[in-house]
C-alpha cells in the first residue's frame, strides 16, 4: 500500500492531491478519484505525536513529505528525479489548493499523527504538530510526497528476522556519497542500516529488491565515510552481533539534508507516516534477469558486490569458454569457480587499476617476451579505459622501450584510445613495495585498488622464476612479485592473477593443485598468490574474459544502480563507446601483428609468427574470442 496521512474515507484517505509525473502514474489515477485536494487535513491535525513507522502492519508503505516554495518546486523536482533512490517521488501537489476532504470514519489507530519540522534558512528551527499559523505562506508552497526505506522491515519479517532495532526510529547515516547537484540542492546521501547475518544476506537482498528496492553497500561503513556505527546522526543505532554483516539502503531523510542545503527562508518537512489502506503500491516485481546474487569481493576492507543472476550466469559462461586446455596441461585442476566473477565484480568497484604482464621464456632470443600477456593485458586495459578508471602498466625495466612501443601502435591502430602510464618497479624490499603502491608511504591512501597480472612470470617458492621446461630467468625479472605480497597486507588493494600453466604471478593461490598436476609443478609452481585465480587455456583468454565480464555487469541495471549508490542518472552503454572498446577478433589481429613485427615470439613453439602458445590466430584464437563476444551480446 502507498503510505500518506492520518484520517480516512470511504472514497479517500486523507491524501496529498495534485498532478503527478508519468512514473507515478498509478498514484495519479487513485488520486483523481479524491476530492479536490486533501492536504488540508495534514496540516490541521492535531495529535500528541507520530509513533515508529519501521513497524507498521505489513501491507502499508511509510511515506513524508517536503513542503517547499513554489519557486524551488522545479529544481526539487529534478533532484528528486536525479538521485531517486533516496528520494522517491510518489507526487507533488500544487501550490495554493488547501481544502477538508469530509471524513466519513475514524482514522486509522494504528497509526499517529505528522509531525513537522520548521527550516529557516537551512535550520531546523523546531517541530510543528499543525501547521495551521502558516496557512497564507502555504498558498505559496508545494507539497512532495516521497517514500521512505522503513518498509524494508517486510523483508526482514520474509528472510525470518526478527526486529531488532529499539522502539524509535532506526539509525540514518550521512555519508561521503555526494547527490547530483540540482540548482541549490547540492548534499550527501543519508542511508539506514541493517546487520544481517551472512547466511541470510543473498535472500534479505532478494526480498528487499521486491519491496523498498536494493541496497546500496554491503559491507564496511567506512567505504561509505561512516566512521563509528554507534553514532547515527538520525535516530538511534542498531547492534551489530557476531557474524552480522552490515547492509545499507539510501533513505529518504537525504532530504532534509537537500532542504538545508537549499538554505530557503521556510520549509518544512514530515516524518514517516501511512494510512494509505485501499490502494496497493506499484509492485517491485523481479524479473528472474533481475534477482540479484551477492558476492564477498574483499575481507579487508569487508565488502560484498552485487548483480543479477542473468549477468552472472553469462560471466560463468565466460569461464566455462576459456577453461579450454588445447595443450592438455591439466589446468582443470587448477580452475577456481567464480574468481572471473568475483574479479570482475571488484575490477568494476575499483578507481585505479595496475596492470603487468610479461613472461621472457625465451631467454636466448632478443627480445625474450612471448606473444600470450601483452594482448590480454592491453584489451583490459582498454576496457577499463572505457569505463573511465585510472589505468597504469607496471613492466621490467628492460623491457619497458618494448612496451612503449607496443602501447604507441596500439593507439595508432585503433585497439587502444588514450596513452596508459607505463611503469617500472626495481625495490627490492617490502618497505619500497608498500611506498610504491601507497601515496606518501601512508598504507590508508593507496595509489591502486587492485592489481592484474596477465601471463606475467611467478616468483616460485625458491625464489626462481621459471618456465614451462623449469628454464630460470630470474636474471631477465623485477620484482613485481613484491608489489602482490605488499598489497596483501594494504587494505582496500584486491588482486587477480590471470594464467594458464602455474607458474604466472597469483597463481600461488592454486600452488598445491599445480605441484600435483602440472608437468614440472613441483619446481615451476608460483608461491605468490592474488585473490582471484583467473584459470584460461591461453592467458590471453583470461584478459579478453575480464573486459566482456565488465561489459556485461556494467549493463546490468542491478549492478550498474549498486555502483552509483542509487544516486545520479544510470549509464547507458551506447553512450559510453563500451562496444568499441571490447576485444574483437579485428582489433586481435592487429595487436597480434604489432607483436610479431616486434619480433615477440608465440610462447610454446618460439616461431615469430601469428600465432600464441603455439596455436595459431585463426581458427584457434578467433573462435574463442568470437565465442566470448556472442556471450556478451546476448546480455545487452
Amino acid at each position: 500500500m502507498l503510505a500518506a496521512f492520518p484520517g480516512d474515507h470511504p472514497n479517500c484517505s486523507t491524501i496529498l492531491c495534485g498532478p503527478l509525473k508519468d512514473h507515478v502514474m498509478t498514484f495519479t489515477h487513485y488520486l483523481k478519484s479524491c476530492p479536490p485536494s486533501a492536504v488540508r487535513s495534514l496540516i490541521l491535525q492535531k495529535k500528541p505525536d507520530i509513533r515508529n513507522m519501521s513497524s507498521m502492519a505489513g501491507g502499508l508503505r511509510p511515506a513524508s513529505v517536503v513542503v517547499l516554495h513554489r519557486s524551488l518546486a522545479p529544481a526539487f523536482e529534478k533532484f528528486c528525479q536525479a538521485n531517486s533512490g533516496p528520494l522517491p517521488l510518489l507526487g507533488r501537489s500544487e501550490p495554493g489548493k488547501w481544502t477538508l476532504p469530509t471524513l466519513g470514519t475514524a482514522p486509522d489507530t494504528r497509526m499517529g499523527c505528522p509531525q513537522f519540522q520548521k527550516y529557516e534558512f537551512g535550520a531546523c528551527t523546531g517541530s510543528l504538530v499543525s501547521l495551521e499559523e502558516y496557512s497564507e505562506q502555504l498558498k505559496d508552497m508545494v507539497t512532495f510526497f516521497l517514500g521512505c526505506s522503513f518498509s524494508l522491515e517486510g523483508a526482514l519479517e520474509k528472510v525470518g528476522l526478527l526486529r531488532r532495532h529499539p522502539a524509535g526510529h532506526v539509525g540514518a547515516y550521512k555519508t561521503t556519497v555526494p547527490c547530483v547537484h540540482i540548482a541549490g540542492f547540492c548534499c550527501p546521501l543519508v542511508v539506514t542500516m541493517r546487520p544481517i547475518p551472512k547466511d541470510k544476506l543473498e535472500r534479505l537482498v532478494q526480498a528487499s529488491c521486491s519491496t523498498v528496492g536494493q541496497p546500496i553497500h554491503i559491507g564496511d561503513p567506512e567505504l561509505l565515510g561512516i566512521k563509528d556505527l554507534s553514532k547515527p546522526d538520525y535516530g538511534d543505532p542498531v547492534v551489530c552481533q557476531p557474524g552480522d554483516v552490515p547492509v545499507f539502503w539510501p533513505s529518504q531523510l537525504t532530504s532534509l539534508e537537500a532542504v538545508s542545503s537549499c538554505q530557503t527562508p521556510l520549509a518544512f518537512t514530515s516524518a514517516p507516516m501511512t494510512d494509505l489502506k485501499d490502494m496497493e503500491s506499484p509492485a517491485n516485481r523481479l524479473t528472474p534477469e533481475g534477482i540479484p546474487e551477492v558476492h564477498l569481493i574483499s575481507q579487508n576492507p569487508l565488502h560484498y558486490s552485487i548483480t543479477s543472476a542473468s549477468a552472472a550466469r553469462k560471466i560463468r559462461e565466460l569461464e566455462t569458454i576459456i577453461a579450454v586446455d588445447p595443450g592438455n596441461r591439466g589446468i582443470g585442476h587448477l580452475l577456481c569457480k567464480d574468481d572471473l566473477l568475483r574479479a570482475s565484480l571488484s575490477l568494476s568497484h575499483a578507481h585505479s587499476v595496475l596492470i603487468t604482464t610479461g613472461f621472457p621464456t625465451h631467454f636466448k632470443h632478443q627480445p625474450p617476451e612471448e606473444t600470450d600477456g601483452p594482448p590480454g593485458a592491453i584489451a583490459l586495459a582498454t576496457f577499463l579505459q572505457a569505463l573511465e578508471k585510472g589505468v597504469s602498466m607496471i613492466v621490467d625495466q628492460r623491457a619497458l622501450s618494448l612496451f612503449e612501443k607496443l602501447v604507441e601502435e596500439a593507439i595508432e591502430q585503433g585497439i587502444m584510445k588514450t596513452q596508459t602510464p607505463i611503469l617500472t618497479y626495481q625495490g627490492g624490499s617490502a618497505e619500497a613495495a608498500q611506498a610504491f603502491l601507497c601515496e606518501s608511504r601512508d598504507p590508508k591512501s593507496p595509489r591502486f585498488d587492485h592489481l592484474v597480472a596477465i601471463e606475467r612470470t611467478g616468483r616460485a617458492a625458491d625464489g626462481g622464476h621459471y618456465n614451462a621446461r623449469k628454464v630460470n630467468v630470474k636474471h631477465l625479472v623485477d620484482p613485481i612479485d613484491d608489489l602482490f605480497l605488499a598489497a596483501q597486507k594494504i587494505p582496500g588493494i584486491s588482486s587477480t592473477g590471470v594464467g594458464d600453466g602455474g607458474n604466472e604471478l597469483g597463481m600461488g593461490k592454486v600452488k598445491e593443485a599445480v605441484k600435483r598436476h602440472i608437468r614440472n609443478g613441483d619446481v615451476i609452481a608460483c608461491d605468490v598468490e592474488a585473490d582471484f585465480a583467473v584459470i584460461a587455456g591461453v592467458s590471453n583468454w583470461g584478459g579478453y574474459a575480464l573486459a566482456c565480464a565488465l561489459y556485461i555487469l556494467n549493463s546490468c541495471d542491478v549492478h550498474e544502480r549498486y555502483l552509483r549508490k542509487a544516486v545520479g542518472p544510470s549509464r547507458a552503454p551506447g553512450e559510453q563507446n563500451w562496444t568499441q572498446a571490447l576485444p574483437s577478433i579485428t582489433k586481435e589481429e592487429k595487436m597480434l601483428g604489432i607483436l610479431v613485427r616486434h619480433k615477440v615470439r608465440s610462447g610454446v613453439s618460439g616461431i615469430v609468427g601469428m600465432e600464441v602458445d603455439g596455436l595459431p590466430f585463426h581458427g584457434t584464437h578467433t573462435q574463442i574470442i568470437q565465442k566470448l563476444l556472442d556471450v556478451t551480446s546476448v546480455s545487452v
